[in-house]
């Protein structure tokens, strides 16, 4: 039988998982590589730069995503929404792990802020949590269509003929819609338009600076 973390331990626990988040692959053995049956394109040097900066951009996004769902299921109060929020967690580990190979294939690397976007998701999900479930599932709701609409923008500036990129991507706007769809189905609370907006603007800081750093 296990034994059930107490605080301390269930905080050292997130600690380690966020360093892991934010310092190395994860291990995924669900799905293949959507871009792995592509054959690469020559880019030119600004093309594989810029497609390298939106890349970083959704490999970030992805580190925020983990730290939303971990955070979310620290603070929840119905423990089968604890266990829903960390298997959320666990598929988007295929989203990270595909923009850090597609990362490595353009010679670019990951953010530096990565441990910021982490630590302020993990909070903004922990607060969610202890408010209630169905708010909880308002924010991955809310979360996930403005990161399909970022998929969507990020898309039409990609060099058009980064068909690895593409592939990428588009697996994962699917997957993102899909996530949101559940959320909605699932009970979501509509979120004030104040919080949708600051939501907004936080996601524009962060595609600002993990673009350049």
């Amino acid at each position: 039988m296990l034994q059930k973390l107490n605080l301390i331990d269930t905080l050292l626990d997130e600690i380690q998982h966020g360093l892991k988040t934010c310092q190395l692959r994860p291990f995924t053995d669900a799905r293949p590589y959507p871009g792995s049956d592509i054959e690469e394109t020559p880019l030119s040097d600004s093309e594989q730069q810029h497609a390298a900066g939106l890349m970083r951009i959704n490999n970030a996004g992805e580190v925020a995503a983990q730290g939303l769902y971990r955070g979310q299921a620290f603070s929840a109060r119905d423990p089968k929404t604890s266990d829903t929020m960390r298997a959320a967690a666990e598929e988007e580990n295929e989203h990270l792990n595909w923009c850090l190979q597609r990362l490595s294939e353009l010679e670019g690397n990951r953010s530096k802020l990565d441990g910021l976007w982490y630590l302020g998701s993990f909070a903004i999900g922990s607060v969610a949590g202890a408010i209630g479930d169905q708010w909880s599932l308002g924010f991955v709701e809310e979360t996930e269509i403005q990161v399909s609409d970022h998929l969507d923008s990020h898309l039409k500036k990609l060099p058009e003929q980064d068909l690895r990129s593409r592939a990428v991507l588009n697996t994962m706007k699917a997957d993102e819609m899909r996530h949101a769809i559940e959320a909605h189905e699932a009970g979501a609370a509509k979120l004030p338009s104040l919080v949708k907006r600051t939501m907004g603007l936080t996601s524009k800081f962060m595609t600002f600076a993990a673009y350049r750093l």
